[in-house]
């Protein structure tokens, strides 16, 4: 039987409820909130470490099986009353079901990456629901990994997680300040790193053959990527375009270039040499 929380005043909710509202305490804590019940369902099925599992009455009764496997892995469970949950929620209509998991471990070793597959790097991204789109897209279409370099939006962030669908508890991925250090480093490891630029000038990413394992290299949403970065990397692509726009959202342009990264092991057509 789960304990009972009745007062807004509860440590253990104030605890909790930070972790929503505060990156700094969540990465002093290597803690974070999940919201909803299919989320948290996924996390726990996904097994990421299941700390606390708060539910109200209501929602016990509505998402009777999801609690069942999220409280079967949680080490602490809590019925909470209706009027403590909104502390606890990022959304205007709260399903009241939530679960503060901990953070994966070892998020920055580029040593973890294999040579084998194809990743994607990304500088500076701000957008939480860019950013959780991303990750969506890039387990849709089997990427080994993202990098996340320079000063992207924190990924376990409430935005980025429900964006996400579920990807940040399955995706590699690996915290890099400093991403021309990591672009040197793949370089040296055999990687291919591309920089996605809006340039026609560049070499069109339709042409590329990518037999060599890849790094595809995404800027922040206003500004693209730094001097630097473009610099660092192989060779600078871009996304050929006919209409008159002269670039794309972020997620946009992450989700083209990763697609024609991955067609040809995805049984697409061929890639062009």
């Amino acid at each position: 039987m789960p304990d009972f929380i009745t007062s807004r005043q509860n440590e253990i909710i104030k605890r909790a409820s930070r972790l929503s509202s505060s990156a700094d305490f969540r990465r002093e804590q290597g803690l974070f909130m999940a919201e909803g019940a299919r989320l948290c369902c996924d996390a726990a099925k996904s097994g990421a470490e299941i700390k606390t599992l708060f539910y109200t009455a209501q929602a016990g009764e509505k998402y009777r099986d999801y609690i069942g496997a999220i409280q079967a892995a949680a080490q602490e469970t809590y019925e909470v009353e209706p009027h403590v949950a909104p502390l606890l929620s990022d959304t205007k209509t709260p399903q009241g079901v939530f679960c503060v998991c901990g953070m994966r471990r070892s998020a920055d070793r580029l040593d973890d990456l294999k040579t084998g597959l194809h990743y994607l790097a990304l500088e500076n991204i701000q957008d939480p629901a860019n950013l959780g789109a991303v990750l969506r897209t890039a387990e849709a279409l089997g990427i080994g990994g993202v990098i996340l370099g320079g000063s992207c939006c924190d990924v376990y962030s409430p935005k980025v997680l429900r964006a996400s669908m579920g990807a940040v508890f399955r995706l590699p991925f690996y915290l890099q300040a400093d991403l021309v250090s990591a672009i040197e480093s793949l370089n040296n490891r055999g990687f291919v790193t591309l920089a996605a630029v809006p340039n026609a000038a560049a070499k069109k990413v339709t042409a590329v053959n990518f037999q060599k394992p890849a790094v595809l290299v995404v800027g922040n949403e206003g500004n693209g990527l730094t001097s630097a970065v473009i610099a660092a990397c192989s060779e600078p692509v871009t996304i050929p375009m006919l209409g008159r726009a002269e670039s794309l959202n972020a997620s946009a342009s992450a989700a083209i270039l990763m697609w024609e990264m991955m067609r040809e092991k995805s049984g697409g057509v061929g890639n062009v040499s």
